[in-house]
This record gives structure tokens, C-alpha cells and sequence, in this order.
């Protein structure tokens, strides 16, 4: 059987394991505060694709590496991801009811739980990535190295600037430049991590990490142009979400600036760009391609 017609029992099996290793990192529910750790699980075993930990284990794979230290920044990449979610669907930003199908951690949990389980899993993440110390001493320079681009990647020069850019921006008209900057911090800067943390742990050259980023970098903004076009033309049952929630939000997308059709035309653009980084990487990941290939044109 070929690996496309595979395909979705093969990335459902990797979903399994991935879950099951978030399991393994959760913190235990105890204490007075247990109600934050609920919140936490609530959040983080909400299902999902688990992208951002496939990909970087993926690029692991595709340069070669072996080491354990690889399952704490697994672990902790979904659990920063998910608590951009979680304080992304707040009364104060998108202000969203629903996400992968279920009730927003703040309407369940209330506003303020909603904001510590953010703070919470954000903390926690760099908490549980400290792990691989333990697993791999003698690989201590690649996870600090690592370290540093999850904790860049994850900050003000990354997802939380472009967060900051975005909130700032909603309601104005803006051009393609800054809307650009936006998904390049927003939704790229942690799938550069996911997939560079993955190419650092395995040992890639300053050049092959360097093309990583830029592959990355691709992905994630084709990515987010693909789900400005969902939020247009997909529906609620279909996406787990609510829709039109740009136009709620009064906010500038691809589809609003350049229509559908050049909007996928720029997805398809940087699709064959991101494959093209691929093709000149050493080694091979089938799997890595077809991911790349059909997230970047989901439908959901």
C-alpha cells in the first residue's frame, strides 16, 4: 500500500502516540490548586493535529537523530501552542465560545482560570523541556540551543509579537506587509521552532538549519492563509470552530485584501517553496512531505 493511500491511518497513529506522551508530561492533579491542572488537561487533550510535535519529530527523524531528549520538547511545543489557544479564545481577544468542537477553556473553567491555565501550561512547557537535561547530559549545548530558539520563537520576537501586531491592528486597514509579519510571528514563528528544535537535537549544520527556518516559515504562512480561506468557505460542523470570526473581529486577511482565488494562488506558492527546502535537505521523509502537502491544503 502506498504511503498516500496510508496516509491517515498512519498520521492517526502518530496522533495517538503524541497524546500519550503529553499524558506522560501532564502534572499530577493534586493540592489545593488542582483546579489549574484540570484546566491544563481540559486544554491540552482537547485532540487537534498535534502539527507542531509530528513536525518537529519528523525533522528529527530526517536528519537522524536518536537521543530521548527529543519527547520533553514534544511535549512541551504542544503545550505552549495550546496555551496561545487557550488565551487567544478569551473574552478580551477573539472572545470565541467554541474550538475543536468543545466549549473554550475560559467558558469552562471561567475568564480567570482561563488566564492562569494559559500562564500555567506556558510555564510548564519550559518546566517539562528542562527534562531533556536529565535524559541526554552529554547533548547539554544542542538542548540549550534548542532552548534558546523555542524561548525566541515562542516571545516577543516571535508568536507573542505577532499576537501583540495583530490585536493592535484589528478593526484598521492594513497592507500586506504588515499582515505578512503578522502570520510570519504569529503562525510561523512556532512551527519554525517545532521543526528547528527537531533539527538542532538532531544535529543539523548552522546552513541546513538555516534552510529549516525558511522551510518552516513557508508552511506557516501558507498555513494561515489557508485558514483565513476556510474561515470564509468552510462551516462551523466542518471546521470545530466558529466561522467568519475574521469578519467578527473586523480583522484584514488574505481573502479580504486579495479575494479567494489569489489567496489559494499564494498558498500554492509557498507550498512548492517549503517542498523545494525539503528536496535539499540530506536524508528523506516521505511522511514529511505528504504532511506538509495536505495541512497546508486542509480543509479543516
Amino acid at each position: 500500500m502506498s504511503l498516500n493511500n496510508n496516509f491517515a491511518q498512519l498520521q492517526q497513529e502518530k496522533v495517538i502516540e503524541i497524546e500519550e506522551l503529553l499524558r506522560k508530561y501532564l502534572p499530577v492533579q493534586s493540592g489545593y490548586q488542582k483546579i489549574i491542572t484540570e484546566a491544563m488537561e481540559y486544554s491540552l487533550m482537547a485532540g487537534g493535529k498535534r502539527l507542531r510535535p509530528m513536525m518537529m519529530q519528523e525533522v528529527f527523524r530526517l536528519f537522524g537523530g536518536t537521543m530521548k531528549a527529543i519527547e520533553p520538547f514534544m511535549a512541551a511545543i504542544e503545550m505552549i501552542h495550546t496555551y496561545s489557544l487557550v488565551h487567544d479564545d478569551l473574552p478580551a481577544m477573539d472572545n470565541d465560545d467554541y474550538r475543536r468542537g468543545r466549549k473554550t477553556t475560559h467558558v469552562v473553567y471561567g475568564e480567570d482560570m482561563g488566564i492562569l491555565a494559559g500562564d500555567a501550561l506556558l510555564n510548564y512547557a519550559f518546566e517539562t523541556a528542562f527534562h531533556a537535561f536529565e535524559l541526554c547530559p552529554q547533548d547539554s549545548l544542542k538542548i540549550g540551543k534548542a532552548l534558546q530558539v523555542l524561548g525566541e520563537k515562542a516571545g516577543i520576537h516571535g508568536m507573542i509579537g505577532g499576537q501583540v501586531i495583530d490585536v493592535k491592528e484589528t478593526g484598521k486597514q492594513i497592507d500586506r506587509e504588515v499582515l505578512d509579519t503578522i502570520y510570519e510571528l504569529k503562525t510561523s514563528a512556532l512551527i519554525e521552532a517545532s521543526m528547528m528544535v527537531g533539527a538542532i537535537l538532531a544535529g543539523a549544520t548552522d546552513e541546513e538549519l538555516e534552510k529549516v527556518e525558511q522551510m518552516a516559515s513557508n508552511i506557516g504562512i501558507a498555513f494561515q492563509i489557508q485558514d483565513d480561506i476556510l474561515d470564509v468557505t468552510s462551516t462551523e460542523e466542518v471546521l470545530g470552530k466558529p466561522i467568519h470570526s475574521d469578519e467578527k473581529n473586523e480583522k484584514t486577511t488574505y481573502v479580504t485584501l486579495y479575494g479567494i482565488e489569489k489567496a489559494s494562488a499564494v498558498v500554492e506558492e509557498r507550498s512548492k517553496e517549503a517542498i523545494a527546502l525539503l528536496h535539499e535537505l540530506p536524508g528523506e521523509n516521505d511522511y514529511l512531505e505528504e504532511l506538509i502537502i495536505k495541512l497546508i491544503h486542509r480543509v479543516k
